[in-house]
């Protein structure tokens, strides 16, 4: 699976987040959650989330923000 993400509010920069194969991962990766690039959240400033889906919405988390 993975993720599409833009940041169009900011500057257009948009970038594709695939999970990290249980095989190539290392001691400080979530399992079933890493992945290659993640997102970054600006500090200090209003946030706008959209979420979509081409099929069904799936779940998404940020484990250490205690979200999902």
């Amino acid at each position: 699976w993975y993720w599409s993400y833009e940041y169009s509010d900011f500057k257009n920069i948009e970038f594709d987040s695939y999970m990290i194969p249980t095989n190539d991962m290392n001691k400080y990766n979530f399992r079933l959650l890493d992945v290659d690039n993640r997102i970054v959240v600006p500090f200090n400033s209003q946030i706008r989330m959209l979420v979509t889906a081409a099929d069904v919405l799936h779940s998404w988390t940020i484990p250490s923000l205690s979200v999902k």
